[in-house]
């Protein structure tokens, strides 16, 4: 599978505020950009933070965008979320409408919130025992047809791909403010790397609405 994770921050790294609020950091272009991203994908992912704090539906892409690469009858993206322990509501947006929803769970999830997650319209994908085993719950994702996973945040589920090497591409939209906290979201939180950092070659540099999009292929 290939994993390309695209995220927004501001100038000093952060993902949002210490409330963790949404944030605009970005602008229409770059909202444009993420669509066509999102169409280019298979599906696309987030974190059950990401879901808790900011409930997204994920359902906006580039429909003209999809169609000329996948073909008229593409469907729309899949949605993913990583939760260990199925807490995603059962009136979350990522599970109402057509796009099918997959909930990476972990065995350590309660078996009613495993069922309340599918009674909801989602399919849960069980892989490790306390929390998401993300090789396996990405190997589980692949054997239902999805080879491109775009991951949208937040910062704990994007350390966790890294840590486990399983991100290929990152995209980076960096704004023009600055939001500091020690305790604001930045785009790989975790307990973070003290050695055998991630490697990236940058590939492309563009300058879109205030800001700067920064993507690079990881080594």
């Amino acid at each position: 599978m290939y994993v390309s994770v695209n995220a927004a921050t501001s100038a000093d790294g952060k993902l949002s505020s210490r409330r963790r609020e949404q944030i605009a950091i970005s602008g229409d272009e770059d909202f444009d950009r993420v669509d066509r991203l999102r169409a280019e994908a298979d599906a696309v992912a987030v974190g059950i933070g990401t879901v808790l704090a900011d409930d997204p539906s994920l359902v906006r892409h580039d429909e003209t965008h999809r169609a000329s690469i996948r073909g008229e009858d593409a469907s729309p993206p899949a949605r993913v979320v990583v939760d260990s322990t199925c807490r995603t509501p059962a009136n979350a947006a990522i599970l109402a409408g057509k796009p099918e929803t997959y909930v990476l769970a972990s065995e350590a999830a309660p078996d009613t919130r495993r069922a309340a997650v599918e009674d909801a319209g989602g399919t849960p994908v069980v892989a490790g025992e306390e929390r998401v085993d993300l090789s396996g719950a990405l190997d589980g994702l692949e054997s239902v047809g999805i080879e491109r996973l775009l991951v949208e945040g937040g910062g704990e589920v994007i350390f966790s791909l890294f840590e486990a090497g399983l991100v290929d591409e990152l995209t980076v939209y960096v704004g023009d403010t600055v939001i500091g906290g020690r305790d604001a979201p930045t785009l790989a939180d975790g307990e973070g790397f003290v050695s055998e950092f991630p490697e990236l070659a940058l590939e492309a540099v563009e300058r879109l609405d205030s800001g700067v999009v920064l993507e690079w292929n990881v080594l």
